[in-house]
């Protein structure tokens, strides 16, 4: 999930050409760094083990839903 929130944030990046959208761009991609840092996946592993072991989630799907929120995209 955290592949597709990147996919994602990265297409919306594409879009924002304006000037007064490079902020927000920034913002995105200082995400973005977040998703791929090492410190990351290893809370988002530690949060998908616990939440799986009492029974919260099936799978980790954090990065997506955070993803989807930020772009207001449907969760299919």
């Amino acid at each position: 999930d955290t592949d597709r929130a990147l996919v994602l944030l990265e297409e919306y990046c594409k879009k924002l050409r304006k000037p007064e959208e490079q902020q927000l761009k920034k913002a995105i991609r200082k995400v973005m760094g977040i998703f791929k840092s090492s410190l990351f996946q290893a809370l988002l592993g530690s949060f998908a083990e616990k939440a799986t072991r009492h029974g919260t989630i099936s799978h980790p799907s954090l990065p997506a839903a955070v993803a989807y929120d930020v772009l207001g995209c449907p969760k299919d």
